[in-house]
């Protein structure tokens, strides 16, 4: 599949779409360029690694503007602006495209992952989204960060299905409540989300929570089977995905409202992979991503 196939799949797929949604806007002008279009610049881009609002309106005007004969009509605040007013189309969207997706509800895994905000010796002095922020540690890098986590729900085999954007002091385990809370069967985690209060919470709720105890993790005599801690890695994988294609550790948001419809056209952008990978026949996006020709 090229690129322009897979543009056009996504837009007639966009389309049809919100012909069968309630108007976005109830007064005022209608917007030169189509929300389909819009739509479809931004999962596009997010797929193919650009993920900064310019460098995206860039890229289509100098690349497909005859695929967009309006766009150069447009400048660029009007571009951000239009695709920042559609997150919650996009939110609907995901969860509509989630219906449509191959997964199984009963097997979740939960992660997280750092996002800081700034360099850390520019922490005490930015203010990019410093009221989201909070210092952490980064168990990878060893090192503490200032910004937030992003906190990641699977199913299998690796559908996103929930996420979560944290000040990094807070607890996965008290995360996991607000991503969990309609989970059911089995949550696989690891060590920072063993607690008894949250697997009773989970039992409750019909899910069974397995996470290993941190202080027994090197003292088991009995860990878990390999096809297991396989499975729970998957999410690894998944937020691997998210880092590098979607570039999941850079924040240009300078408010919530912006960083709130980034990572939306990021979790489109990865799912409709994944859609568009289970109607190929392929077991993951990253298969996909080896169709698309350069």
């Amino acid at each position: 599949m090229d690129h322009i196939t897979f543009m056009v799949t996504i837009f007639c797929y966009i389309d049809d779409w919100l012909k069968t949604q309630p108007r976005v806007r109830q007064r005022g002008p209608q917007p030169i360029l189509a929300d389909s279009e819009v739509l479809t610049m931004e999962i596009v881009g997010e797929y193919l690694s650009i993920d900064t609002d310019h460098a995206i309106y860039q890229h289509f005007c100098r690349h497909y503007s005859e695929w967009f004969p309006k766009l150069r009509q447009v400048d660029r605040v009007t571009f951000v602006r239009q695709a920042a007013n559609l997150w919650r189309v996009k939110e609907r969207l995901w969860q509509h495209l989630l219906t449509q997706v191959a997964f199984d509800p009963a097997l979740s895994v939960v992660d997280s992952f750092p996002l800081p905000v700034c360099r850390f010796g520019r922490a005490y002095r930015c203010r990019r989204l410093r009221e989201w922020s909070a210092w952490g540690y980064d168990d990878v890098a060893k090192q503490r960060f200032f910004g937030m986590r992003v906190h990641v729900r699977i199913c299998w085999p690796g559908v996103i299905v929930g996420l979560a954007v944290f000040p990094a002091d807070v607890h996965d385990r008290w995360a996991a409540e607000d991503l969990l809370a309609n989970a059911h069967g089995w949550v696989l985690g690891d060590t920072n989300y063993w607690s008894p209060m949250l697997r009773d919470d989970l039992v409750r709720q019909g899910a069974c929570l397995l996470a290993p105890r941190k202080t027994s993790v090197k003292r088991d005599h009995r860990p878990w089977p390999r096809w297991l801690t396989q499975t729970r890695r998957r999410v690894e994988t998944v937020i691997g995905q998210l880092v590098e294609r979607f570039q999941g550790k850079r924040v240009w948001a300078r408010d919530p409202w912006h960083l709130c419809s980034r990572w939306l056209r990021k979790l489109l952008s990865h799912t409709f992979a994944v859609f568009l990978a289970q109607q190929a026949g392929l077991a993951s996006p990253l298969q996909f991503a080896a169709l698309l020709s350069d």
